[in-house]
């Protein structure tokens, strides 16, 4: 139930206040410099527009040299609202679902460069997939940062929403019943970000390739972008990847069948890992169709893999890039260098079913 998955995670936020004071120190100072972008007509974000000045879009670099493999890092926060549904707050009151959302895209600059807040994005090269992270119970998208900025180095735009209830800063403290609500916060996100590339001006505008979208998410998060892959519920068909990071089921809503045409899956899996065990993945891994692949962190516990554990990350990151790659830029020959990276003697295997 979920009241005792809460009680199970109390132990780790208590390990987790020293990082979360420093992420918040972090966030204060971001907070600062919010550059919104614009959406399309019918828009619920509220906020004002973004300055990066529009360029031409391009897939194809000039003398038809191919895209870079690595970027610079731009940085954006959008302040989204969906008006359609809403939250109660403690005091009993209930106010439209705020979305505050981390997006990170290739941008102009050095690469190594990560984070340039408003940076110019490398309109060139794109469009670019979409990828939506969902972070877990009771953080905040602040503590996967050097994963998600792997992703956006790599040519992909990524978006990680605050999930309004669950994040660390919750008012009245993170609330895991609001779990069942996070699919559709996910799918929200996806179509703001599409109304945004398909907008006429803006920052994001013709910046992202609607058709290649992935879904992504650590423990609760992956709990989320697992139902919106796979579940009859809460299934959004423009999802065409998932990479499921020690996430499972969300309890309380029955187990699914995967449908026909599910999306490719990349489930990681801690072996020491106590919050979800390997047993929570192995049930979706088991009854999901290919292709699919499981990556196993030897001995690595529920959050350090995704946050700043070595080797484990580097792995995870590598793996995750190769998947993205070969399902969403369609590469082939990145699906080949799947099992060698995550292949590490000691600290990983991979399981490839293609």
């Amino acid at each position: 139930m979920l009241s005792e998955r809460a009680r199970r995670r109390q132990a780790i936020r208590r390990q987790r206040v020293l990082a979360l004071g420093l992420v918040a120190l972090v966030a204060a100072a971001v907070a600062l410099i919010v550059v919104v972008a614009t959406g399309g007509p019918g828009s619920r974000r509220h906020g004002t527009a973004g300055t990066t000045p529009t360029q031409s879009t391009s897939t194809t670099r000039q003398g038809g040299e191919p895209p870079p493999s690595s970027f610079a890092v731009g940085l954006r926060v959008l302040h989204l609202l969906d008006t359609s549904r809403t939250i109660t707050l403690p005091n009993g009151t209930s106010e439209p679902r705020p979305l505050l959302t981390y997006v990170r895209y290739p941008a102009l600059g050095a690469p190594g460069q990560t984070d340039l807040l408003g940076a110019p994005a490398a309109r060139a090269d794109g469009p670019f997939p979409l990828v939506i992270f969902g972070h877990g119970f009771a953080v905040t998208p602040a503590l996967y940062a050097p994963m998600l900025q792997s992703w956006a180095r790599a040519g992909y735009v990524v978006a990680a929403p605050v999930f309004p209830l669950e994040n660390a800063d919750a008012p009245g403290g993170p609330d895991e019943a609001d779990l069942t609500n996070q699919p559709a916060d996910m799918s929200f996100v996806i179509s703001e970000m599409l109304a945004a590339a398909r907008a006429g001006a803006g920052p994001f505008s013709g910046l992202i390739d609607s058709s290649q979208i992935a879904v992504t998410g650590q423990s609760d998060g992956g709990d989320t972008a697992l139902a919106v892959a796979y579940d009859p519920t809460y299934r959004d068909p423009r999802v065409g990847a998932a990479v499921i990071l020690s996430g499972a089921e969300i309890p309380g809503i029955g187990g699914f069948t995967f449908p026909a045409g599910s999306p490719p899956l990349l489930a990681t899996q801690g072996t020491a890992d106590t919050e979800n065990p390997p047993s929570a993945t192995n049930a979706f891994f088991n009854v999901a169709p290919r292709p699919k692949y499981l990556l196993r962190l030897f001995g690595a516990e529920h959050l350090p893999p995704y946050s700043d554990q070595q080797p484990q990350l580097t792995i995870v990151e590598r793996v995750s890039i190769a998947f993205l790659d070969g399902y969403l830029k369609h590469r082939p020959e990145a699906l080949q260098r799947i099992v060698p990276l995550g292949s590490v003697p000691g600290t990983a295997s991979l399981l490839a079913e293609p």
